[in-house]
């Protein structure tokens, strides 16, 4: 066909190509194009949608003809643009050229500055849920009685109470550790320790603590937890093996005090606070069980015997 009829309703707008260049915007009407080598081109859009998506919108932008008629945003690297449409939030969009029709609809931008890195908004609730957030944005919960330990690029930044917490993506390395904050309580089962008279017992303790630092507690030690078990291990050690096996049945809620002593000095650089060590088992061998039965039967024998 030697002419073209292009036919532009109210609510839509005509982008006009001709060769390939952008010529301008059509509007309400019916056009007419002598094309009889077919290089007239007309792309309709809708107004009513108002985010213009084109292959060539910088082109159309530099044009100038959008000019009271969209609001364009050009958003650097660094920067990230929130959408409201007549009122209601529509969608967060990362760096890049947009162009918003606001004929039809009341458009609404606000430019947010990504490098701070951690994103704080009165509307975050309504943000964090809207459509393709989580391409832009990280959200990242931090349980009741926890604490997060929040690092960037591998620094430490500040310690975050419970809550939730939104990060902009693909501009820092951001990390949040959850501590948790209540007392814990750590079995230390099944310490095989031998006695300064060679005598090897079976231990179980309970260590009951909590972390007080939540920063230290991440940071000194890859596992402050492991890092109390080794150390309770190793004390244990040192106490038991010091003493004879009489002596340290003797004075076995003394030995626990001395743990939670040592524990106490050992573990505070680590953030952590001992509230509580206690020595709960201790298995003997099978032999020297008999032999502290008939000990104990001739020591009762021998009081009978004083008696009578």
């Amino acid at each position: 066909m030697i002419f073209n009829r292009i036919k532009i309703h109210a609510h839509e707008a005509g982008l006009y190509f001709h060769d390939g260049e952008f010529r301008g915007l059509l509007d309400t009407g019916r056009h007419w194009f002598f094309d009889p080598l077919n290089r007239v081109r007309v792309d309709i859009v809708s107004q009513r949608t108002p985010w213009l998506a084109h292959e060539k919108l910088d082109v159309i932008v530099k044009s100038g003809v959008l000019e009271g008629r969209a609001l364009v945003l050009d958003l650097k690297d660094y920067e990230r643009g929130l959408i409201w449409i007549d009122g209601r939030f529509s969608h967060v969009v990362p760096a890049g050229l947009y162009a918003y029709w606001t004929t039809f609809c009341k458009v609404k931008a606000e430019i947010v500055d990504a490098r701070n890195v951690r994103f704080v908004h009165p509307d975050l609730p309504i943000i964090v849920k809207s459509q393709a957030a989580e391409r832009v944005l990280e959200v990242v919960n931090v349980p009741a009685s926890h604490a997060g330990v929040y690092f960037k690029d591998g620094g430490y930044v500040e310690t975050l109470p419970a809550g939730r917490y939104v990060f902009w993506k693909n501009i820092a390395e951001v990390t949040v550790v959850p501590v948790d904050l209540r007392a814990l309580i750590l079995d230390v089962a099944g310490q095989e320790i031998m006695t300064a008279d060679k005598v090897t017992l079976r231990l179980n303790a309970l260590v009951t603590y909590r972390v007080t630092d939540a920063r230290a507690s991440v940071s000194v030690t890859d596992n402050a937890t492991q890092a109390l078990y080794r150390e309770t291990q190793l004390v244990l050690r040192a106490l038991v093996g010091a003493r004879e096996l009489d002596g340290f049945l003797a004075d076995k809620d003394g030995v626990g005090q001395e743990l939670e002593a040592n524990l106490r000095r050992r573990m505070s650089s680590s953030g952590l606070e001992i509230v509580t060590v206690g020595i709960r088992d201790v298995i003997l061998p099978g032999e020297m069980k008999d032999l502290l039965n008939k000990v104990t039967e001739a020591k009762k024998a021998a009081e009978a015997n004083l008696i009578f």
